[in-house]
């Protein structure tokens, strides 16, 4: 303690010195000529004693130095272990704030004990806390240690990343579009066509005889007691499907575009094929309810195809392949698992609304829970989730 009022003292007396020296005779001082210099080197010395070569306090009194700074460490060790039991936890801006003043403390801290002989138990007990607060102050626990909350994921991160996408979507519905058109002058020019271009054995046969056969059913329920292994069946195929689309996006795209003109030509197909036979009614009552979900959904898998598709391309982007795919799979997986959510209602609104017709259940009602099932899918993926920044700066 008394190293500094030492240092004091000599640059005092080096002042002193250097004052006779310059403003008495010289011969007078000729002997303490040197004495300045020796001053110096004495003060310079006694300042490294001090304060150690890199400017940090010296400790004088380790037992003194270690009880007062315990409690601070103490107290940073019970954060971090708080933290650790509930990685979830967000902490208040006062207790991010004292987290990160007991880190820096307990940096310097360890920085000052760093040449300190004695006491090894307490350099590496410090030394493993300093990690520790790194790693929860430096180791993006905002980024990775999030917890996933499936709501806001639905309302917010879904639509969201839909409309980040949608030049994919309107890709993929332009395909679908131009393959329906495909289909419905196929089968209009002609009718024969319909065994090659209709993959399922009901859809072969004549609309009218369906719909007769349909209505006369005298109320009977072929679906009874199969109802939740028709709706499971359903989502499955359809899934998997949606999925496949998603997936041929590794050959950049080709395989995916082949797959949304060709479910177009379906459509399209079917659509001309009951209009013809002027079953419009029963097309729109049997289609609508599950169709204005489940089509969506498919469009959806070939958008999550087109964007993986687009990283596999690349154009115009510097970052490489590797970085272009980690960049676009939070995307294609949010855009897959919304489609596979979708896909799933569509199948419970197939088998339990969509296969009973009039006289079970009028044409008009289900036309018109079709019609709101669609306006409030096009609410969810254009308005919801919606923020300050989306509204201002949409592009």
């Amino acid at each position: 303690m008394f190293l500094a009022p030492l240092a004091l003292a000599s640059f005092a007396l080096l002042t002193l010195f250097a004052l006779l020296t310059l403003f008495a005779p010289l011969t007078l001082f000729a002997p303490l000529a040197f004495a300045p210099l020796a001053f110096a080197l004495l003060a310079l010395l006694a300042l490294r004693c001090a304060y150690g070569i890199g400017g940090r306090a010296m400790i004088v009194n380790l037992d003194r130095f270690i009880e007062a700074e315990r409690p601070k460490w103490e107290r940073f060790d019970a954060m971090l272990n708080r933290l650790a039991t509930d990685p979830w936890r967000r902490l208040p801006l006062d207790e991010a704030r004292e987290l990160e003043h007991l880190y820096q403390r307990a940096s310097a801290d360890l920085a000052r004990l760093a040449t300190f002989s004695a006491e090894p138990e307490m350099r590496a007990y410090l030394e493993n806390l300093v990690a520790r607060g790194y790693a929860e102050i430096h180791g993006g626990r905002g980024q990775t240690g999030a917890r996933w909350r499936p709501g806001e994921w639905f309302l917010r991160t879904l639509p969201r990343t839909f409309r980040k996408r949608v030049r994919a979507f309107w890709l993929a519905l332009a395909l679908v579009l131009t393959g329906a058109v495909f289909g419905g002058f196929a089968l209009a020019l002609d009718p024969e066509a319909k065994a090659v271009i209709l993959p399922f054995s009901h859809l072969q046969g004549d609309p009218a005889e369906r719909v007769a056969r349909e209505e006369s059913g005298g109320g009977s329920d072929r679906l009874d007691g199969e109802r939740s292994t028709f709706a499971g069946s359903l989502m499955t195929h359809n899934i998997r499907v949606t999925l496949l689309a998603m997936a041929l996006g590794m050959t950049w795209g080709a395989g995916t575009l082949v797959l949304m003109f060709y479910n177009g030509v379906i459509l399209g197909a079917v659509a001309v094929d009951y209009m013809l036979a002027g079953q419009t009614a029963f097309l729109f009552g049997w289609l609508l309810p599950h169709g204005v979900v489940e089509i969506p959904a498919m469009l959806v898998g070939g958008q999550a195809g087109f964007v993986l598709a687009g990283a596999l391309v690349g154009r115009g982007r510097g970052p490489g392949l590797a970085a272009r795919l980690r960049a676009v799979a939070p995307d294609v997986v949010t855009l897959c698992a919304g489609a596979a959510l979708l896909l799933m209602w569509a199948g419970v609104v197939e088998s339990f609304i969509s296969q009973y017709h009039a006289p079970v259940l009028p044409y008009w009602i289900k036309i018109t829970f079709g019609a709101i099932e669609g306006a409030a899918l096009l609410w969810f993926l254009g308005r919801c989730g919606r923020g300050k920044k989306e509204e201002g700066g949409k592009s």
